[in-house]
């Protein structure tokens, strides 16, 4: 491990004399002997720096990237168009290295960005708080669903099947070491069914979560699904969304949302082969105190100057373990800057437009597919910027002619829903040109 690990033999010497021991094998004497392994590890030798970076360097070529091939891969990681000046700014030494800011007085710049993150979400969603942050939607999901259970005092959840499937998996496992139960609402023509919703809410309920647009890319009546679940007393309405889309959507406030969660990938955020990503939560004055993650809040200073504070951390960190509300321990501070540069950048005209080329691209892309005559509609909800179709031949075959052709196809909803063998989900963001679509419909056309 040299030149890693300084120490010399006299260095361990004396530290095994301070313990009273004669060598570093008796620090584990209480291991019994039939246990300990009696030879050396069967991994290869150690390389040096240039054959580590030659080696990895190889390894990774082995990926194929965006920056590659031209994707029309979605299902929860988009490849939307980073401006070049965010990677300069977030590669500020005073960024970079930034984190948790516990002394507000040395982290003012910190705790700005943070500040700006949450104004700008709550701005998005219509809802009166933002924290920052969680780590993706998976957990912001599983976080809403624990607040609002313990706050409406009820000890079951009703959960969109049309949520992504690894989500619903997080939303499984964290609401299990609740003592939480979790109960699954069916699809109708790819959105959540309201015949089902409504035969499987009652009084046990505490929240109704549900994703717009949901993992099939349609959009949800959010309005009607809240409707529903406040018809019962103590029964919450979450949406996860992506607020890439709210250039065009209805804010969740204007479909009486209680909590609003997603993931914020889609606000320029690499893909990055899966993460890390960033989720966030927003909610009115009713769950302020009840929220995970942190709050930062603006103030004065002694000199009247203005300045930032962390108001609420509702987190086993900073408050009495079992008063706490989550124990999520980090701001995803890097990702948090990222995501408010990026709203910055674009402002209120930016987004718009975003969201309406998402809208035109992707719809050009379906009704093109179509017209091949090789593709079948399976749903008729409206979609925004992600659809899915039913395909003549193996979705496993159409990706890799795709591959073939310098192109990374769509998602095999098979593979997590039986009922919809061959159907692909295609995603299509403002990056996509005409060109790369109609490529992609011609070699679909030929295969």
């Amino acid at each position: 491990m040299y030149p890693y690990i300084s120490l010399t033999e006299q260095d361990v010497k004396d530290m095994l004399d301070s313990l009273g021991v004669n060598s570093v094998e008796d620090l584990f004497s209480d291991i019994p002997e039939e246990l300990k392994l009696k030879r050396e590890l069967n991994i290869p030798k150690a390389k040096s720096e240039l054959e580590v970076y030659n080696y990895l360097t190889k390894l990774a070529s082995k990926n194929a990237s965006s920056s590659e091939y031209t994707t029309f891969l979605g299902a929860g990681a988009y490849d939307h168009y980073i401006p070049a000046v965010i990677p300069t700014i977030i590669s500020r030494s005073e960024f970079l290295t930034s984190y948790t800011p516990y002394q507000p007085e040395i982290s003012q710049g910190t705790l700005q960005y943070i500040f700006e993150f949450q104004t700008m979400i709550s701005n998005l969603t219509g809802m009166e708080y933002a924290n920052a942050s969680l780590y993706d939607q998976g957990t912001s999901l599983a976080e809403a669903a624990i607040m609002t259970a313990h706050h409406a005092k009820k000890k079951k959840v009703l959960v969109s099947e049309a949520i992504a499937p690894w989500s619903r998996e997080v939303l499984k496992t964290y609401l299990h070491a609740q003592h939480i139960e979790m109960e699954v609402v069916k699809t109708c023509n790819g959105v959540t069914c309201v015949d089902d919703l409504k035969a499987k809410l009652n009084e046990e309920i505490g929240a109704v979560l549900v994703q717009n647009p949901n993992f099939f890319g349609n959009i949800e009546d959010v309005t009607k699904i809240s409707e529903l679940a406040h018809s019962f007393k103590k029964c919450y309405s979450v949406v996860s969304i992506d607020p890439s889309s709210l250039g065009t959507l209805k804010k969740p406030s204007d479909c009486n949302v209680d909590v609003v969660v997603g993931e914020a990938q889609s606000l320029g955020i690499p893909i990055s082969y899966g993460g890390p990503y960033l989720g966030f939560m927003a909610v009115n004055k009713e769950f302020l105190r009840k929220i995970p993650g942190r709050i930062v809040g603006q103030t004065v200073d002694r000199d009247g100057k203005r300045c930032w504070v962390l108001t609420l951390s509702a987190r086993e960190q900073h408050i009495k373990r079992d008063k706490a509300t989550s124990n999520i321990c980090s701001n995803q501070g890097i990702n948090v800057l990222t995501a408010a540069i990026y709203m910055d950048l674009l402002g209120k005209e930016g987004l718009k437009e975003l969201s309406k080329q998402c809208i035109k691209k992707s719809h050009y892309l379906y009704k093109k597919l179509l017209e091949t005559g090789k593709f079948e509609k399976v749903f008729d909800a409206p979609f925004y910027k992600e659809f899915a179709l039913k395909a003549k031949k193996p979705v496993c075959e159409l990706n890799k002619k795709l591959f073939e052709n310098g192109i990374i196809g769509g998602f095999d909803l098979g593979k997590y829903y039986p009922e919809l063998e061959n159907v692909i989900m295609f995603a299509v963001t403002e990056k996509r040109t005409k060109e790369e679509i109609d490529k992609l419909c011609k070699v679909l056309e030929e295969a």
